[in-house]
Formats: C-alpha cells, structure tokens, sequence
C-alpha cells in the first residue's frame, strides 16, 4: 500500500517517500511495544486507536504529498510561463520601463550625482549580463540593473547637456533679441519667445539665452527673425506652487526658457545686427508658415472654432478662451486640442485612405504594384510634414515617432499595431528626451497607447480561437455590422484608454473627468469625420487657394464640439479628487505594464498589485496650510469644503491648483478689520471652483481678519495661523499664534515658542504645505514644514540661491535722482556760492 501511495500520490518525490517510510515504520514499532503488556479488553481498545491513527497517519500523507507536489508543480508552472514570456520577446518590452524608471530615480534623488560613477554602475552589470548569458534569469537580472543605470545616466547627461542660464533674481533692464516664436493670447496680448542678444541698464553679466515676454501689441514687420528692442521685466521661473505639483522651473530649464516678463516699454523692430544662421533661418521659416497657415484660419472662421482650428493645425493654443479651454478640461476633451497621437493617426489614416482610392482607379498597376507600402511612404512623408508645421513640440514629437515606427513596420511587410513597436519608440524618446518620462504627456500617452495595444492583442487572439463560418448577409445586414462594430470600438477605446490614465491624471493634475465617457462618444465622431479629415484636405488643397469649403466644414463640426463640451462641463460634477499617493500610482502602473505586456496566465499578476493601488490611492496626507512660495499667499482648507485665503485677489492659477489639491468647492476671501476692532465675516457664496467669492456677507462662515499688518485664521482644529507684512507686525502675534507666516526676508528670531516661516525660508526652499498636529495631554501642537524645493539644489533649482530674498535682504529700491536743474538757475547758484562761501567746520572734508 505505501508503494502505491508513493507512486500515485507523491511521484518519484524522495522527500516524500523517505518521509513517509520513516514515519510508517516508526507507527508500527510503537504500536507493537504498545499493546503488548497490558489486559485484553484494553488491547482491544488500543488495538482499536491503533487503525484510527494509522488511518489518520495515511490521511496526512496524502494531504502532505498532495500539497508538496502542487507546490512544485506550480513552480515549473511558472518557470515555465516566465520561460514563455521571454521566448516571447517580452524582455524587450520591459526595456523602456527600466529605461524610465531610472531616468525617474535620477530626477528624484536629493543630490545631483556625478556622471563618471553612473557610468561605472551601467557598465558592470553589462558586462557580467554579457559573461551569464548562458544562465537566463541571472542575464536578465543583470539586463534589468544595467538597463536602469543607462536611464540614470542618460538623464543625468542630458542635464549636463542642458545647461539652460537660468535668471536668479528680477531685474529690468533694456533687452534686444532675435524673434523665436510668436503667441497670440485669448487676452489681445503676444507673448514672444526671444534669444537674448545684448542687454542694457544694466548689463546682465548672466544674461540667460532666451526668455519668454509678453507684450501689448507688436510693431507692424515683426516676424520670427526680426530684432526687436525694448525695456524688460526679467523674472526667474517659479517653483511649485504646492510641493508635489507642477514644476515651472523643471521644464523651463529643459526647453531652454531662462526667464519670464513682461515688456515695460515696447518692443520695437530694429534693423538687424547679426547674420541669422542656416538652422535659425529654417526655423524661422517655419515659425513664419505656422503663422501665416494660423492666421488664414482664424481669419476664414473667427471665434473660439478658429483658434481651436489653428491648434490642431499648426499647434499654437494661446489665443482659445480659457472658458473653452476649461470646458475641455472638464468633459476630458483637452487632448483634442493638443497635437497628439489621435491628430498623427488621423492625418496618417486619411492620406493613406486618400492614396488607396487614387490607386483603385487604376487597377492595372494596382494589381501589380504593392500600393499599401505606397500609401504608407506618403503617409510617412505627410506626417513629417505635419510635425515641422504644428511646431514640432514633444508631444507631436513622440506621437511622430511612434507613428513612423507603425508606418515603417508596414513598408517591411511587419505588424503595425504591436507593443514591440510601441516600446522602440519609447526607447527612442527616452534617449533622446529623458526628461519626458517626468511628465504627465509622456506617462499618460504611453499608459493609453499601451493599454490599447494589448487589448487590442488579447481581443485578436480570442477572434482567434473562436472563428466561425459567416454565411452571407445581406447589405443593411452588413451595414449594421459595421456601426455596431464602430461603436464598440468606440466605447472599448474611451474605457480603456480613461481606465489607464485617470490615475495618473489624479496624481498630476487632482482632477478627473466624470463625463469624460460620455463626452468622447458624443465628441469624437466629429472630430473623425468633420474636423480632422477636412483638416487635411483643407492643408492640401491650401497652396492653391482652393481650401476655404474644408475650413467651413471643419469649422461646423468644430463650433458643434464646442457645444457639446459646454452642454457636458454645466452637468459635469465636481471634477477635484484631492491628493493621490505616489505608491498608488507605482502599483498601478506596475498593474499595467503587467497587464499589457504578459500573454500567458502571468497576466493575473497584475491583479494584485491593482487591487493594493486602489486601496491606497486616498491614503495621503491633506495639508492643514499651504504658502506660496513668494509669501504671500496663504490658504487654510475649513470646514464644508472651503478655503480661507489672506488676499481679496490672489494668483489665479495657484488658487485654482489649491482648490483641486484640497477638494474646495468655495474660497472665503479675507474680512477686513473694523475700526471698532470687531472684524465681520468674510465673503463666501457658492462660486464655482478658481473662482473668489462675491460680497454677500454670511455671519457663519470663518475666514482670514486682516488688519493693521496682519491677517489671522483659526483652523477647524483650533491651530492659529498668521500671515504678517513684516517682522514688527509678526512680534505682536508671538503670544496668539501657532504658526507664523513673515512676508519680510529679513525676519530673525522674532518669537522662541512659536513655528515662524519668513519669506527668505520660501525664497530658498520654494512653496510649503503645513502639516499640524493637534494638541495631546502628552504635549502641544506640532508644526511639520515641508517645502517643494531640497537643499543641495539640482540644476534646475541653482538660481534660486541668488536673489535678494534667499540672501536675506530687503526688496531693491531705486535711488531717487535729484531733479534737473535748468542751465541759467545753475550758474546763478555758483557765483552766489562763490561770493559767500561758508567756514569750514573742523574735521570735515570740503
């Protein structure tokens, strides 16, 4: 019996067997010992739990040996589905994720790393990866380790590379520079890209090389190219206006903006000083087409449909009206707009559709000719077209690049729609632009398109397997299929793709869209057969006049999907989610690479790590109080959803950024204190969100009281915060207040007990949000800072150290000059001076 157990339950197992056997012979020895020396009615009843424990010993043997064999057969089950994956080519997938996730490690490490070391850790592992190729996983292990050191030293060398002067502190100063690029605002102002080519009162002895300035008008003749001159205001980028959101210093330093302004006096076109090269006179060029192809858009349709025309035509969107701007937000139509995949595949798609039915009137040489690699050449060659003419922008430039790789694939007879084609380029971006990974452009169309593809692969392979004969239908049979198909597709798309950015849009931007669905199955088949196909036409026929009805056209579906995005953003909810956690957001990314990349039953995997994302995506800290970086501004979330604030008008886009952050549907702006000394309650009405409350006074609600230099809320905790216009008025606040906030640089140890944030503290380390932690019995209430900027500084935040705010002194203050005096009055004055000349007093110099 114990060989047939051994063979049917445990295999050739030795463990088992030898386990089984010990134990066996061990229960009979014992039994025998025993039973033997005791009564016969009592050996009956041993002899009796003698077969119950041999049945028992026989019943865990089986559960044992079964267990121990599943275990095992499970772990050749997985060896052997990972095995599968990289026989699959799956190693490659995952390339650009280690890519990415070490260019993600270099920007996130506390201290700017040196290269050479970067270089010697990517080296290693490449080489031992070479030597273990014969031992798979360990090669791929290496593989892995290497492939993040190159992400890690690829971004540090394109920081390097960079190098972008940034300004440190503002300044005015004369400024002439060359024409870059051109904006129109939806406000009537231009705002100009300009390379710096002199400066003057003062001389910047670090002036950067571009900066970015916006102007009321601009003088007839100026062009990309053009000399303009004119008096400035320089500023450094900012910072965060929050730790954890957007980086305006980040990205300005990689597009190479060292400064923002505006102009004081001008500009005005000057005759040019210096030869434009080959590469400046090519972008210029293009800069010019862009503008003039804009400008005869809006002027054959007008309105908001114009400007979202020339946006999705040459990719300049500064003059849509933010209503319309903020529409789209909400209803999550924005990436219409932003010339993206969506704009590539269509021009791509219509082109090559256009090709195909010219090659179908001429069946001979359709027959013979391999016209599909045709259509796709041309397409290639009309969307690099596209690319140079919408501006090139990286967005534009990394749907470019994934589409050519898709077109490139087709002329080589390979698949176009697969996710090794997806992962060169994000190879290629990552190389060439590691910086991307940062952001939520790249993040979020990469988390789309892959997530496409690999439903889009699993839904093939169950086609598949499950091929049926069709019989023949008939035509409005036919006709049925195809719409039930096309909106299918529609609905699968918008799912998946929602599904696979709307965390990461959360995390960048605390906002998601609860129409989204909706407002893209409304929306989109405009945009596929109104608007994008027109626009393409509309650009062909272009140069020969002859494109004013695709315009119109467009236009009609253009002003349609403006309605529709108003009708769904009046009904839309409240779209503000608050804070994401970060770890969420890696597990549910890790949750879709798996889940995309996988082919075997490995693909379950992802399920865990989605599950443990969605629990942990509100597990996070909302800040009791945020400062802007400047000082100030200060908001306190309170109860009911809203948010006091210390100024009547603050910055619009920090505000609209901290209502999202905070979940606050109202802001209560501050109540001015009385000359009785009794202060009366702020203003607060139920305003949309970003938007300030009117002057309806409502007793109840608490807010800011501002007065004779200070402005004082108490949080729903009962913590007192403090906003002070300089240190004299911050004194009187010591004995009050658990928190402090000085707009004053120069404020030293004005209270001992109470937390004290100066303006030269934010000048250093950027915005803050206030963590307070409410008073026990074992101790007071402790105040945590965290601020959105580190000590040692990275790159893109070295300027900061040198204004006059980080440095601790006052603001700048322009000596005053001695009013003229005319020529006459002036020797009248000296000859009186010189008949009557005063005594030296002693100890003076004349």
């Amino acid at each position: 019996m114990g060989d047939r157990v051994r063979e049917g339950q445990a295999g050739n197992n030795p463990v088992v067997e030898a386990s089984e056997r010990d134990l066996l012979a061990g229960s009979v020895a014992h039994d025998v010992a025993w039973v033997q020396p005791v009564a016969p009615d009592t050996g009956v009843a041993i002899a009796t739990a003698k077969v119950q424990l041999q049945s028992w010993n026989s019943s865990w043997l089986r559960r044992k040996s079964s267990l121990l064999a599943g275990q095992q057969i499970n772990a050749r089950s997985a060896l052997a589905a990972i095995e599968m994956e990289l026989d699959r080519g799956v190693a490659f997938l995952l390339l650009p994720v280690f890519l990415a996730f070490g260019a993600l490690v270099y920007f996130a490490l506390p201290a700017e790393p040196d290269f050479a070391p970067l270089v010697v850790a990517f080296v290693l592992p490449a080489v031992l990866a070479f030597i273990t190729r014969g031992q798979r996983l360990l090669h791929y292990a290496l593989a892995s380790s290497a492939a993040c050191m190159l992400g890690m030293a690829v971004a540090k060398f394109e920081t390097d590379r960079v190098a972008t002067k940034m300004l440190g502190a503002e300044i005015s100063t004369a400024l002439t520079g060359r024409v870059a690029g051109i904006d129109h605002l939806d406000n009537g102002r231009v705002r100009l890209t300009l390379d710096v080519l002199a400066t003057a009162r003062p001389v910047l002895r670090y002036a950067p090389e571009r900066v970015r300035l916006t102007a009321r008008k601009l003088p007839e003749g100026v062009m990309a190219g053009s000399e303009v001159t004119g008096y400035a205001r320089l500023m450094p980028p900012s910072g965060p206006v929050r730790p954890g959101s957007y980086d305006f210093s980040f990205e300005s330093y990689f597009d190479g903006i060292g400064a923002s302004g505006f102009f004081m006096k001008g500009p005005e076109l000057t005759a040019s000083t210096q030869p434009l090269s080959a590469r400046d006179r090519a972008s210029a060029s293009i800069v010019n087409a862009r503008e003039k192809i804009a400008q005869r858009i809006r002027g054959r349709m007008g309105g908001p449909e114009g400007e979202i025309a020339a946006a999705l035509v040459v990719g300049v969107r500064g003059g849509i009206p933010e209503d319309v701007n903020e529409a789209l937000r909400r209803t999550g139509l924005y990436h219409i707009i932003s010339i993206s995949g969506l704009h590539m595949a269509m021009v791509a798609g219509t082109v090559m559709l256009l090709m195909r039915l010219f090659f179908a009137a001429f069946p001979a040489f359709t027959s013979r000719r391999p016209v599909k690699k045709y259509a796709a050449g041309v397409a290639l060659v009309a969307t690099s077209g596209y690319l140079f003419v919408s501006g090139a922008e990286v967005a534009a430039q990394r749907s470019f690049i994934m589409l050519g790789v898709m077109l490139t694939a087709v002329l080589f007879d390979r698949a176009a729609l697969t996710m090794r084609n997806l992962a060169i380029s994000a190879i290629v971006i990552i190389l060439i632009s590691p910086h991307e990974v940062v952001g939520p452009s790249f993040q979020m169309s990469f988390a789309a398109t892959a997530a496409l593809v690999g439903a889009y692969a699993w839904w093939s392979d169950r086609r598949e397997e499950q091929v049926l004969p069709v019989g023949q239908r008939s035509l409005p049979s036919k006709l049925w299929r195809w719409l039930a198909t096309v909106a299918v597709g529609l609905v699968a798309t918008s799912v998946i793709a929602g599904l696979a950015t709307s965390v990461l849009g959360a995390w960048h931007f605390q906002r998601v869209s609860p129409l989204s669905l909706f407002a893209n199955l409304a929306v989109m088949p405009l945009v596929s057969v109104l608007v994008m196909p027109f626009a393409v036409m509309a650009g062909i026929f272009m140069p020969l006049g002859l494109d004013g009805i695709f315009l119109d056209t467009m236009g009609i579906g253009l002003k349609a999907m403006i309605s529709v995005a108003t009708w769904f953003s009046e009904r839309s909810p409240l779209d503000a989610v608050g804070l994401v956690s970060p770890h969420a957001v890696l597990l549910l990314t890790t949750a879709l690479v798996i889940a995309s990349t996988a082919t075997t039953w490995l693909r379950a995997a992802a399920l865990p790590f989605a599950a443990l994302g969605l629990l942990m995506v509100v597990e996070t800290e909302t800040p009791d109080v945020l400062v802007s970086e400047d000082g100030r501004l200060v908001g306190v979330p309170l109860a009911d959803d809203k948010l006091a604030i210390n100024r009547a008008r603050p910055n619009q886009f920090t505000i609209d950024n901290w209502q999202r952050a905070l979940v606050s549907e109202t802001v209560v702006s501050p109540a001015r204190m009385p000359a009785n000394g009794r202060a009366g309650a702020g203003n607060s009405t139920k305003a949309p969100r970003g938007q300030i409350t009117g002057d309806a006074d409502v007793s109840d609600v608490a807010s800011f009281v501002c007065g004779d230099g200070l402005c004082t809320v108490e949080e729903p905790d009962g913590a007192r915060i403090v906003h002070a216009a300089n240190a004299a008025a911050a004194g009187r606040a010591c004995a009050s207040a658990d928190l402090i906030v000085v707009d004053d640089a120069t404020t030293k140890d004005i209270c001992s007990d109470v937390t004290v944030l100066t303006k030269r503290d934010l000048a250093r380390l950027g915005s803050a949000a206030i963590f307070i932690t409410p008073a026990t019995a074992f101790g007071g209430r402790k105040v945590d800072i965290r601020h959105a900027v580190a000590e040692p500084y990275r790159p893109w935040h070295a300027q900061r150290q040198y204004s006059r705010e980080a440095r601790g002194l006052p603001p700048y203050k322009r000596t005053e000059r001695p009013p003229k005096v005319p020529a006459a009055a002036t020797t009248a004055r000296q000859k009186a001076s010189t008949t009557a000349a005063p005594a030296q007093l002693p100890g003076t110099a004349r």
